[in-house]
């Protein structure tokens, strides 16, 4: 699996309150996009970037990371493979991207996702 980029995501209340933390103070000021339950926040001068989450769409728990990834497909299998736990199932999102859930031994959940090409 190779691994493109990873993005914290952070579990807040309300996102229109979370943009003048993140945008403001942080200078992530670049809203690369907002579901309205998950948004991006990025440093147009670094690429720098969080995303704010309330609750997942179709995911049961908030993952602490996004990892973007060049074959979602192959990753699955390798989890899979060795008995990672699979907490969100292998899913092609209405927003686009295909994704999954997996837990890390301590118990952290990470998405990894692809983006359409």
């Amino acid at each position: 699996m190779k691994v493109n980029r990873v993005i914290p995501d952070i579990t807040v209340d309300d996102i229109a309150a979370a943009r003048e933390f993140y945008a403001g103070f942080l200078g992530l000021s670049s809203e690369e996009f907002n579901l309205g339950w998950v948004a991006r926040f990025t440093s147009p001068d670094t690429g720098a970037s969080v995303q704010v989450l309330t609750a997942d769409a179709t995911g049961q728990t908030n993952p602490v990371a996004s990892v973007l990834v060049d074959d979602v497909d192959a990753a699955y299998a390798e989890a899979k493979e060795q008995g990672i736990e699979i907490v969100h199932p292998l899913t092609h999102e209405e927003w686009g991207v295909r994704r999954f859930f997996v837990r890390a031994p301590d118990g952290s959940v990470f998405n990894i996702v692809a983006h359409p090409e």
